[in-house]
């Protein structure tokens, strides 16, 4: 039998911010969860415009991307904001 070399990038193998989504990034120092926090808000910032975007439509665009409480949730909003 041929031994076939096995090659692992450093980022695929050490770095899966799916396995850990409460430990910060060593970049910037945001969890997985405020930074998709941070990106729903920009995202409905862009249509919403200067209006007021409320709290349960941003819970609910997270919760299509994350699975988290809505305690959970109010706890990273407010790190973030």
């Amino acid at each position: 039998m041929k031994n076939i070399p096995v090659v692992l990038s450093f980022q695929s193998y050490f770095f899966m911010p799916e396995r850990y989504p409460n430990i910060p990034d060593v970049r910037d120092g945001l969890t997985e969860v405020e930074r998709t926090i941070l990106l729903v808000l920009y995202e409905a910032k862009k249509e919403f415009g200067d209006r007021m975007i409320p709290a349960a439509l941003i819970y609910g665009r997270v919760v299509e991307r994350l699975d988290m409480s809505w305690e959970e949730f109010q706890r990273a909003l407010v790190r973030v904001s």
